[in-house]
Parts: structure tokens; sequence; C-alpha cells
């Protein structure tokens, strides 16, 4: 597939529907090198896969019978939005450990909205379910082309903008955000993947040489707990990823500390997690390497202004 010019016609397809999201130097955290941040938390919904959402309700056909979409929140979000931005019907299935504040902004959207037990493994399989009975269109949350060049004109849009970086560290859960800056950046910047210890489905799909399933927990799992790696992420990886990281919840939580108290922005764990990979050092920069971090999530729980 010809990655670059499938993200070229998404970015000019979702222009208009998502926000260019800002650029900060991360100058008030105590590092010892220079930061840059992409503050995509600031996107519709909350997180970087409205990109994903539009991309696919704009580059096909909607069935009479609407949408459905499995999610650990984020991407049900962003489904329902874009779909009620352009005048579909949404179903959306979630599993428990979305956590309310997520499952609160699905129902404030307007979309039609199922709870299952258990984790986002057993709510695909009820979206997919629906998906046979009903005939609508599913929006797959990170495995599927339009999604990745969707949540590809995330990285396109940043270098657009002035990303100075050699390296690019992005947090990882099914894969879809990190597939679609490797397929824009691939071969001009070292992309590197960073997953909490106890969400690691890259890394374990990297160690192996294949996608297997993992078990999935801790503070950012709601949003990077898928249990397997999606397979259009594993091929990129495979070819072009820099580096896998992993980082302890405790490191999670610190750099979205970190975040509120130096710049005042307010981040989910999963946001926080690239960032957490340098506060910790995980991963640590050779001398004179430029680094920047994708701020992916902003869908904190519990939320600090629910009544």
């Amino acid at each position: 597939m010809d990655w670059k010019s499938e993200i070229e016609q998404a970015a000019g397809r979702v222009r208009g529907h998502v926000v260019r999201t800002p650029l900060v130097d991360l100058t008030d955290i105590d590092l010892p090198f220079p930061v840059q941040a992409k503050l995509e938390q600031m996107q519709h919904t909350g997180s970087f896969k409205a990109r994903g959402a539009f991309n696919t309700l704009l580059s096909e056909p909607v069935p009479e019978a609407g949408l459905v979409a499995a999610s650990g929140g984020n991407h049900g979000a962003a489904v329902a939005y874009a779909a009620r931005q352009l005048g579909h019907k949404a179903h959306i299935f979630v599993p428990e450990m979305a956590g309310p504040s997520k499952i609160a902004l699905i129902r404030g959207i307007g979309a039609e909205l199922t709870i299952v037990p258990g984790d986002y493994s057993n709510a695909l399989n009820m979206a997919q379910a629906y998906e046979t009975e009903t005939g609508a269109m599913q929006i797959h949350a990170y495995d599927a082309p339009d999604t990745v060049a969707g949540q590809g004109t995330c990285a396109r849009e940043w270098e657009e903008q002035g990303l100075t970086a050699d390296t690019v560290l992005i947090a990882v859960g099914g894969g879809g955000l990190i597939a679609g800056a490797l397929a824009w950046l691939a071969g001009t910047r070292k992309v590197v993947a960073v997953e909490p210890e106890t969400s690691c489905a890259l890394h374990a799909a990297l160690k192996v040489g294949k996608p297997v399933d993992v078990e999935v927990s801790g503070v950012a799992a709601n949003a990077l707990g898928a249990r397997r790696i999606g397979s259009i992420c594993f091929e990129l990886a495979k070819q072009h990823l820099g580096d896998s990281i992993l980082v302890k919840d405790d490191a999670i939580t610190t750099a979205q500390h970190a975040l509120w108290r130096s710049c005042r922005q307010l981040v989910e764990p999963a946001g926080a997690t690239a960032l957490a990979a340098l506060m910790s050092g995980a991963y640590q920069p050779a001398p004179g390497e430029k680094v920047a971090v994708l701020i992916c999530g902003g869908n904190i729980a519990p939320d600090p202004f629910s009544e």
C-alpha cells in the first residue's frame, strides 16, 4: 500500500473536520534536554481518534443501519462525534473498564451505547455480532487502513507545523496511532513505541515475531489495553520501528502529574505514557538527539468537573 498517498488523501478529507492541534516546548518539566510535545488531547472528544473516524466515514458510503464500533472509550467517543456531525446513527460497545467519564462522554454525544462486562475484546465480539445482525458499518479502533491513514494525518500535520525532533515517542495500545506515524515518518525520523509494562501488545508481538494475546491491566488499560496488536501496526513496526520501550504505572502517573503541575495540561494516563519514558529514564536520548512526544488523550477519570 502507498501509505504516503493514503495519508495525503486522508488529510484532504478530514480538513475542516478535525482540530489542528498545537505544539509546545515542555520547558518547565525537569528534564536535562528539550522536549517538544504535540497536544493531541485537544482534538475533538479529547483524543486523536477523531482523525481516523472522520477519514473512515468520508471514505465510503455509510449504510442505512448506521455505524458500529467497539472501544475502550476514546474511539467510541470519536465515532459517535463524527457520526453526529455527518448525520449518521451510531451504536458503540464499550467494556465496563472504560470507566464512568468516558461512558458519560459517549452518552453525552448522543450515540446508542452498550456497556459490556470484561475488557475491550468482549466489546469487540459484541460489536462484530451487531454488525452481522444489522448490516451496520464497523469502524475498527486501530486495525483498518482508513483508520490508520486518518491517524497518520497527525504526524503529517506535526511535520507541517515544524517538527524538529530526530526521535518521536508515541504511546501504543492497539497500534493505530503509531502505525500512522510509522507510515508517514518512515525513513525520516526515529519512532519509538512506549507501552505500560502491564499492557504491552506490540512489545510482546515483536519479542515472539507475531501478534499474540496478552493480559492487560494498569492505569492506562482503558485506552492502551488492546489484547493483541493490530496486524497493520505489527507489519509497519517490523519494518520501521526504532525502539520499543516499557514503562511502569508509577512513571505514567508521575508524568501525568508533571504535565498538570508544570504546564497545566490535564491528560489521562495514556496521554502521559510517551513522556513517562523520558522522565523515568526508560528512554535516554543520545547526546544531541532531539526528542518529541505525542500527548494523545485527555479523558481523565474521574472527570474533575462531573456533577
